[in-house]
């Protein structure tokens, strides 16, 4: 037997067919509409701080984590009830356990219940959901801190450290807190990176000059008791000590070869010069020059002072010429006079209270040791008394080792010559040019030029 299977046919007019489309379309608008109505109401009263609107955000959304978290904030922050908030983070958390705020928020009201345990809890989870963002870890960095697990805060911080430069000063001023020790320090916690190596060696720089204007303090008693004398000492033996660490920091910044500012180098040769590390301050010098293609300003054995001509434009720092400016002198580069090469430097004076022309270099030299100096220069006629000198000294004994005589009215290029023996601790000598005597005015222009200054044969 063969069955045939026919379709049923349900008749429907026209007009029928329409009306039911035109309620199903009805239907799924008024449904779109209260939904996007419910939506657009709850995003408004979610971002309102009164209690009754957070509220109905999340009554309207009740998936939403931020409404929760909201509501959470409100009994933290405005009604300071951390055991309702805790509800609330909680809430936001299981909506949403891949955000760290959430969970960060919790940790702390549960930091302000004292509830010790769930606050490490809810900071491993935000940790997890987010273990490198420089923003989360400094977060719980600083959490560990109140709860005064240092070591879990010093692996955050390096997380900090190696992620945003911007919040590397103050990571590293963190870490120094917690864990004073370089060697430590290095090893465990500063990622090798130059960001980090700079902020660390700013760090210690500003730690010096701090404890420098302590022991000055204490230095203006005239007759400080024994326990300023020892804290005196063990502030001395703190510079010390930093002073040798700041050593090590440079050469791993050295070893990264990663971009850093030159200026940055300049600020720890001044700070090695202040502590008398001389012999640092060569290398670190040597080290920049190659570093930046500043090898033109390196010293050599034919003659110590750098850019002895004026050829290269001074840098204010290392070893070339450095100049602080003061009322009543000028200096300008001029292309017009010079003894040797393309221009001579000219100093302009005018005014009172003058005693130095404000420009010196530093020059690195060997105790015990003869040397020979020679400079240049030719003047225009001057007003008022106390002359103008080539000045060689003991940069920090002060001893003056070589002074010309006045530099006097000349209309040529003269030369001021001398021979002089260091001292048993001289290591680093200051070439600037000194007015004798100082106070009353002088009006003067000086055009210097082609300087030397070479160890003499034995």
């Amino acid at each position: 037997m063969n069955f045939q299977l026919h379709s049923v046919k349900i008749p429907f007019s026209t007009a029928a067919r329409r009306w039911l489309l035109a309620a199903l379309a009805l239907a799924l608008t008024i449904g779109y509409v209260g939904f996007a109505a419910s939506q657009f109401a709850a995003s408004w009263l979610g971002n309102r701080v009164e209690l009754t609107s957070l509220r109905r955000a999340a009554w309207l959304d009740p998936g939403n984590a931020d409404y929760r978290d909201h509501l959470g904030r409100y009994y933290d922050l405005v009604a300071r009830d951390p055991a309702t908030a805790v509800g609330q983070y909680k809430a936001a958390a299981q909506l949403n356990p891949h955000s760290a705020r959430y969970w960060f928020d919790l940790a702390s009201a549960y930091q302000v219940l004292g509830d010790t345990a769930n606050q490490t809890f809810a900071l491993e989870h935000a940790i997890t959901a987010d273990s490198m963002t420089p923003d989360v870890a400094w977060e719980a960095a600083n959490l560990y801190l109140v709860e005064g697990a240092n070591e879990k805060a010093l692996r955050e911080f390096r997380v900090v450290l190696a992620n945003d430069a911007s919040l590397a000063p103050s990571a590293i001023q963190f870490c120094w807190r917690i864990q004073p020790d370089v060697d430590a320090l290095l090893r465990d916690v500063v990622p090798p990176i130059s960001d980090a190596y700079v902020a660390f060696l700013s760090l210690l720089e500003s730690d010096t000059d701090r404890l420098l204007r302590e022991i000055a303090t204490a230095n203006e008693d005239d007759d400080p008791g024994p326990e300023v004398k020892k804290a005196i000492e063990s502030k001395l033996a703190q510079i010390q000590q930093e002073t040798a660490g700041t050593a090590k920091i440079w050469q791993a910044l050295m070893q990264t070869h990663q971009p850093f500012e030159r200026r940055q180098a300049f600020e720890y040769f001044r700070y090695l010069i202040q502590q008398k590390d001389v012999d640092e301050a060569v290398l670190v010098w040597q080290q920049t020059a190659e570093r930046f293609g500043l090898s033109s300003y390196l010293p050599s054995q034919a003659n110590l002072v750098v850019n002895n001509s004026f050829s290269l434009p001074p840098l204010n720092a290392g070893f070339d010429w450095q100049y602080h400016k003061q009322g009543g002198v000028d200096w300008t580069l001029d292309p017009t006079e010079f003894h040797s090469g393309q221009r001579s430097l000219l100093i302009a004076i005018d005014g009172p209270g003058i005693s130095d022309a404000g420009l010196t270099q530093f020059v690195a030299v060997q105790p015990n040791t003869t040397y020979d100096f020679s400079g240049y220069y030719k003047s225009g006629e001057q007003q008022g008394a106390g002359g103008l000198h080539f000045t060689v000294q003991d940069m920090y004994g002060q001893t003056v080792y070589y002074e010309s005589d006045d530099l006097k009215e000349s209309s040529f290029w003269k030369s001021a010559t001398g021979e002089f023996t260091t001292g048993p601790d001289c290591k680093l000598l200051i070439l600037h040019i000194r007015r004798l005597p100082a106070g009353s005015p002088i009006r003067v222009k000086l055009w210097i030029d082609d300087f030397h200054l070479t160890q003499k044969p034995s």
